[in-house]
């Protein structure tokens, strides 16, 4: 593990955003929910763990904080309880505090997106506020993206109903709605993220540019898989993938977005266990990721090459049910992220290792992955769902003596 992975407060601009604006407050955690949902509904827990397909122990440790809830349960919860899955994870934040108006404020944006109150602003300048956003997203830091994302919507719709139908135009307003769709899914909100990839797909579509309707569909197919409807999101990432591959052209752009949609894949059909499916999207993924010479590229918000690859295919072993596999699989990937990933795949990456150790009963690695994770992405590790449930099953057992544990804890609103 690196060095200084566990510096208290490391990445975060603490001038722009106070500790406070964070909730210190205990968030009620998926199994808390599930626990108390359950119990309005006057299901019994021996009666939800038939439905779920575990055991009446095993539903009882997810209550009380002793296993983590995964995706898969969550969604099936979800089902059985008559809720969506954002219930079931609950708001991370305990107060109306900045992170809600920041988001209103998108919303109305959002909404208005023939409306654009922005005037067109000079073409420098245009430029630097989308590099600025892109940065933002990669690097996880998602209230200051908030803070930009309304005006820059607007300017970048504007320059582009100005722009005589011009396709780089169209394609930069979807870039933008994808840099949204990325905080409205890690906020947890998906009523904004359904009508923010609307949105992006109508940007996509004022011109064809396959490129931004592929992007477009990566993101669609992330609200099913929020939503815990893999099946559905397989559907629809097969669909962009049968159709992007009728479009011409054989060059790198082309390689990043359709190897980005068998990424995609990959999560979607292992958590729809299925084994075949899983299998199949990993083996055109990486023919794909053997074309990208050097690091992992980045293009329209979306990362494709071999360390990314690598990633998805990790995440699959766990959700496949080889935790084991996939903790061998991460060590070296963790001493030595691959070139080219940003912040957002290494917190990622630390986060699965997280998942991975803490299911192999290594509770000290699990907890060496959450320190490294919010190192390097402590705004998703934050409020990132698998995070906070790892770290929860942490500060339940027998280590809410570790300082380090502690403060993790409540930078995540899991404690006071």
């Amino acid at each position: 593990m690196h060095n200084g992975a566990s510096e208290p407060g490391s990445g975060r601009d603490e001038r722009t955003f106070p500790c406070n604006s964070w909730t210190m407050h205990s968030a009620p955690s998926a199994g808390e929910n599930i626990a108390v949902l359950r119990k309005v509904r006057g299901v019994s827990q021996a009666s939800l763990a038939r439905q779920l397909g575990i055991s009446l122990s095993y539903l009882s440790k997810i209550e009380t904080g002793l296993r983590p809830a995964t995706p898969p349960l969550v969604a099936a919860a979800a089902s059985a309880l008559r809720v969506t899955t954002a219930r079931i994870y609950g708001d991370p934040f305990s107060d109306p505090s900045m992170q809600h108006e920041l988001m209103n404020d998108l919303r109305t944006v959002v909404r208005r997106h023939t409306l654009p109150r922005e005037d067109v602003p000079p073409p420098g300048e245009l430029a630097t506020s989308l590099d600025r956003a892109a940065q933002l997203r990669a690097d996880t830091k998602y209230l200051e993206l908030l803070q930009l994302l309304p005006s820059l919507l607007g300017q970048v719709t504007a320059t582009a109903m100005e722009s005589d139908g011009d396709a780089t135009a169209w394609g930069r307003v979807a870039d933008v709605y994808s840099c949204a769709y990325a905080c409205a899914h890690r906020f947890r909100q998906p009523d904004l993220a359904d009508m923010i990839v609307s949105r992006q797909e109508w940007a996509a579509q004022q011109t064809w540019n396959p490129e931004a309707v592929a992007a477009a569909a990566w993101n669609e197919a992330g609200t099913y898989q929020s939503a815990g409807e893999y099946a559905d999101g397989l559907a629809i990432i097969e669909r962009a993938i049968i159709r992007y591959e009728k479009t011409p052209g054989d060059d790198l752009t082309r390689v990043v977005h359709l190897g980005s949609l068998h990424l995609r894949g990959i999560v979607l059909a292992s958590r729809h266990k299925d084994a075949h499916a899983t299998a199949d999207h990993v083996r055109k993924a990486k023919a794909l990721a053997e074309r990208v010479t050097g690091p992992d590229v980045l293009q329209h918000n979306l990362t494709f090459g071999k360390g990314n690859t690598a990633l998805y295919e990790l995440a699959a072993q766990i959700e496949m049910n080889h935790p084991d596999k996939a903790a061998e699989v991460a060590a070296p990937l963790l001493r030595n992220p691959p070139s080219g990933l940003k912040p957002s795949r290494v917190g990622r990456l630390a986060i699965d290792a997280a998942r991975a150790r803490l299911a192999t009963r290594d509770l000290g690695g699990a907890e060496d992955a959450l320190k490294y994770a919010f190192h390097v992405a402590p705004q998703m590790a934050e409020i990132h769902p698998m995070a906070r449930e790892v770290l929860r099953v942490l500060w339940t057992l027998h280590q809410r003596s570790r300082p380090e544990l502690v403060a993790m804890a409540k930078r995540s609103g899991l404690a006071s």
